[in-house]
């Protein structure tokens, strides 16, 4: 292998990286340019890993930047020695020896959602690197439930949510399109084409059957019971709305109340105060069995859950009797294309569906998933997509 040589001296990459930039992202980009700038060959792919790599081990001291950078960044053994003069500058700010990385010294950072450090700090944070970056929380709310957020980070988290693409399932319909392979024939598209060759057919064309997306059915439980999970999953309604064509949406309490005008608009605050207004039994009680026989003596056996997917986000905890639940599940699953049930219990250390509701619904249930975090909601989103 030959010898790794500087492209530019290393007194310019100290002039470019004195000043730190006030973001970590930036710090990286920084730090990945300067590494180039000295001669080494760093692709996009191992800048993503340093970022991951980052975001597992954490920036709060300089060893776990070093051996990030270092394990994703560095290729050969010789260019070790320029991976370290060039990191001794950028996160070093080129007055420290590096020496051996076993035991480097530790790096404060000042996160922005902090505020100033008092005068006591102040007095002894001269003898520490200190820099002040900003810093992505969203990996980490990911999988941290919503009834353990703060009001700050579910703000974070329901901007996310609202964010999120919703596209549903598809199913068979009458209508036929082009096809590119062999299938029924189009002998309209044949002759057309016909035409074009002085009437004879050189080419036949075919159609297939076409798709179109199934209807999609949210049933919301807004019970007492389900209130710390509720207005993220009010939002995660929401967000089906917008990104769907056929959705309908019920909140689930003591009554049954259809929220599918007040959710209809883009106007992420104007549709949760519309269905704030609609719904007058709001963390109440729950009758979901009694909620359930509204929902198919008026909408679901009818025709609204026939050939659709129908998604109940509940506990499962009823106030009804488990004999209503077991008949009314029984009703849904006969019409439905699939019967998806959202409980956020679910990811509680050895959960049990023990609640008579839960029990009772379960064997008449096609899926049933997690919906106490960003990630199970994702999770719940590809579900409907397939």
């Amino acid at each position: 292998m030959g010898s790794v040589t500087c492209s530019a001296p290393l007194a310019a990459v100290e002039q470019k990286v004195t000043t730190f930039e006030r973001t970590l992202d930036c710090h990286v980009v920084g730090f990945v340019t300067a590494l180039r700038g000295a001669g080494l060959t760093v692709p996009v792919g191992s800048t993503l890993e340093f970022g991951r790599a980052l975001a597992e081990v954490g920036a709060d001291r300089h060893s776990g930047v070093y051996w990030s950078g270092r394990a994703t960044l560095v290729t050969r053994p010789e260019e070790i020695a320029v991976y370290d003069e060039v990191f001794r500058i950028h996160w070093l700010g080129g007055n420290a020896d590096l020496g051996t990385q076993s035991d480097p010294a530790s790096l404060t950072l000042l996160l922005d959602e902090e505020s100033a450090v008092d005068d006591a700090d102040e007095e002894t944070e001269s003898d520490r690197d200190v820099t002040s970056v900003r810093y992505s929380k969203v990996e980490i709310l990911g999988s941290k439930d919503f009834a353990q957020c703060t009001d700050g980070e579910l703000d974070e988290l329901y901007e996310i949510i609202l964010r999120m693409r919703i596209g549903g399932a598809k199913r068979p319909c009458r209508r036929r399109e082009p096809s590119a392979r062999r299938g029924y024939p189009d002998l309209r598209r044949t002759v057309r084409e016909a035409l074009r060759t002085g009437g004879e057919p050189m080419y036949r064309m075919f159609t297939e059957t076409g798709e179109r997306q199934r209807r999609l059915v949210l049933l919301l439980d807004v019970s007492g019971s389900m209130e710390p999970y509720t207005r993220a999953l009010v939002r995660f309604v929401h967000a089906a709305m917008v990104g769907c064509h056929d959705v309908e949406a019920f909140a689930l309490g003591t009554r049954l109340t259809r929220l599918t005008r007040e959710l209809s608009t883009r106007d992420p605050d104007a549709a949760l105060s519309a269905a704030a207004l609609a719904v007058a039994d709001w963390s109440g009680g729950t009758r979901l069995g009694d909620g359930l026989r509204e929902f198919n003596d008026s909408w679901g056996v009818r025709g609204m859950a026939r050939g659709a997917t129908v998604v109940v986000l509940s506990d499962g905890w009823d106030r009804g009797t488990p004999e209503v639940m077991d008949e009314q599940m029984a009703r849904l699953s006969r019409v439905a294309h699939q019967v998806v049930w959202v409980n956020p219990l679910k990811a509680s250390p050895g959960y049990e569906p023990l609640a008579r509701g839960m029990a009772a619904a379960l064997p008449y249930v096609d899926r049933f998933l997690e919906g106490h975090s960003l990630e199970s909601l994702r999770s719940l989103a590809a579900a409907l997509d397939a």
